[in-house]
């Protein structure tokens, strides 16, 4: 997986491209740590991600509890798998999905 990041004031972008699953997400998450300081809204963009597993849904939810009060995260642009499976989980209702 590529992560890529674009900081625009306090607003970051992070966006992933290939597969968060349990090989990847440790590094979304250590990335994500280093990055979040003084971010008050936290869009992932998800245009370019082709599967996420359950390691991966952890990640963005223990990534949501970093960022805690301090800001909004919402994910974008995701295809219809990874849809079904924010959907399934439930995970559509703690996390805003665009």
């Amino acid at each position: 997986m590529t992560i890529s990041k674009k900081l625009d004031g306090d607003k970051l972008i992070i966006a992933l491209d290939g597969r968060l699953d349990t090989l990847s997400a440790p590094d979304l998450e250590k990335d994500a740590r280093e990055s979040l300081n003084g971010v008050k809204e936290l869009v992932f963009d998800f245009e370019n991600l082709e599967y996420i597993s359950s390691a991966g849904l952890r990640v963005l939810l223990a990534i949501q509890k970093m960022l805690g009060d301090a800001g909004a995260m919402k994910v974008t642009n995701a295809n219809d798998i990874v849809k079904e499976v924010f959907e399934v989980t439930g995970f559509s209702d703690m996390i805003t999905v665009e």
